[in-house]
């Protein structure tokens, strides 16, 4: 069962159950507020997240994420949580300009 940590919220682990869910939709289900200002669909960024490990157990760019990244509103080591499914264990962290201010990060 491939594990999630989000490092700036205390080091927060998430088990996935459901690797056909993406990314935004697993964090939620975990009662973790996260931004999404399109309503998770792929038409800004709000909801992206750092990658700091496991890159390689996220799935394909979709084309959102392409663009974005064409845009240089993507960086190599972000991607769109409403886009990504999770195939093994990643270590992230919420970008700094997609914080909320009611809860309190780690970092």
């Amino acid at each position: 069962m491939p594990k999630i940590v989000i490092q700036n919220l205390h080091n927060k682990e998430i088990f996935i159950n459901n690797e056909n869910k993406n990314l935004l939709d697993i964090i939620h289900e975990n009662y973790i507020d996260w931004m999404h200002a399109c309503g998770g669909k792929g038409r800004c960024t709000t909801c992206k997240v750092q990658v700091l490990e496991g890159l390689q157990n996220f799935s394909e760019e979709s084309q959102p994420e392409l663009k974005f990244r064409k845009m240089n509103r993507l960086a190599s080591n972000e991607r769109l949580t409403c886009q990504c499914q999770i195939k093994g264990d990643i270590v992230v962290k919420v970008a700094p300009e997609n914080k909320f201010n009611h809860i309190q990060y780690s970092d």
